[in-house]
């Protein structure tokens, strides 16, 4: 799935507000950080993610494999803060970020 230019706009926005719900650290990309991944991305669909490396391609590199090990869809990064979108299958309208905007209560 990819995003057109047009859904990353509208995602964008939508992110704008939200907090990191994820922080990669030192440690890196631990079995419970993708644990706390899927359960975000179930519940949420579209997250924000923090990765707290100076080295840019090591952040890059660390976003990547949160994606791809996730089946999540990048929508943006800026600095060290990523922006990531999966559909759930059976998405929770009190928690999904994605419905919860288009009700008008985010």
């Amino acid at each position: 799935m990819s995003l057109s230019p047009e859904q990353r706009r509208e995602y964008r926005g939508i992110a704008h507000n939200l907090k990191p719900v994820i922080i990669v650290g030192d440690k890196g990309l631990t079995d419970g950080l993708q644990e706390e991944l899927e359960r975000a991305l179930n519940d949420h669909e579209l997250i924000k993610i923090k990765v707290a490396s100076q080295d840019r391609e090591t952040r890059h590199e660390a976003v990547a494999a949160l994606c791809e090990a996730s089946g999540a869809e990048l929508v943006q990064t800026i600095g060290k803060i990523a922006v990531i979108m999966r559909r759930a299958k059976q998405p929770n309208p009190k928690l999904s970020n994605l419905l919860r905007e288009k009700s008008g209560r985010a």
